[in-house]
């Protein structure tokens, strides 16, 4: 039988993706991308309620592993269980995150700092560890840092620190995994989720104004990026901050 002439064949046809903190937002419509792009999607989230309802959504080749990233014996576990069902990895989005915002230096709390940090980047460190040896050659790390890493936005002092950790995490692991396995970072403008949800319009409003395409971008559109990242299509590119900020971070 001839082959369907207009049938395309899949980014990440086969492939096996685990994604951190993928219950709502930027990563969980990274996951239902990647499931539609061909690929295995274990994902995780704290809440077991919400980490259930994102897997009936995406609804095929989705596994949900209840667990913090701050948290190594949940690491454990998320990875044993992949290990058990599926044996290796082919794209790791390291997505899962914190932060208070709004805690200028003098209001700055030791949980806080710790809070931040012990997932932001603990936890971004323990989950490309201990993912390691089951990230095939060839793989792909996606790291998810931010603008703020870049920028000075008043009251962001821990939140921006533990983000511009993440960036200098990829351009080390990028240097000791050169040839085997590509690392890069993803930096969210202003993005349009659930955690604007109830926020006055004039406070989003703010932030679509520091945007030079003039809008908040929306989740979907860090998909597409985290795809193009974790694809063949990016063949050649490792150790990079790529800004997907509608111009933000670059004017």
């Amino acid at each position: 039988m001839a082959s369907n002439p207009l049938s395309v064949s899949k980014k990440l046809e086969n492939k096996v993706a685990v994604i951190t903190g993928a219950t709502s937002g930027m990563a969980l419509a990274t996951a239902k991308l990647f499931v539609e792009e061909g690929a295995y999607v274990f994902i995780t989230g704290r809440s077991q309620e919400r980490l259930d309802k994102a897997v009936k959504e995406i609804s095929k080749n989705i596994t949900g592993v209840q667990g913090d990233a701050g948290n190594l014996a949940d690491l454990d576990r998320l990875f044993e269980t992949v290990k058990k069902e599926k044996g290796r990895i082919d794209v790791l989005f390291a997505s899962a995150g914190v932060g208070e915002l709004s805690k200028p230096l003098g209001s700055i709390s030791e949980k806080g700092f710790d809070d931040t940090f012990k997932v932001n980047v603990r936890g971004t460190l323990f989950t490309v560890q201990k993912a390691l040896p089951l990230i095939k050659d060839g793989g792909s790390i996606i790291l998810n840092s931010s603008i703020a890493g870049v920028k000075g936005f008043p009251g962001t002092t821990v939140y921006s620190a533990s983000k511009a950790a993440v960036r200098s995490f990829a351009r080390t692991w990028t240097a000791e995994l050169k040839g085997r396995i590509r690392v890069n970072v993803i930096s969210p403008g202003p993005i349009d989720t659930a955690i604007f949800d109830g926020v006055p319009q004039e406070m989003k409003d703010g932030f679509a104004s520091i945007v030079p395409m003039g809008r908040m971008g929306k989740p979907g559109e860090i998909a597409s990026v985290a795809l193009f990242l974790a694809s063949d299509d990016s063949i050649f590119v490792t150790g990079i901050e790529l800004f997907v900020d509608g111009g933000a971070a670059q004017v």
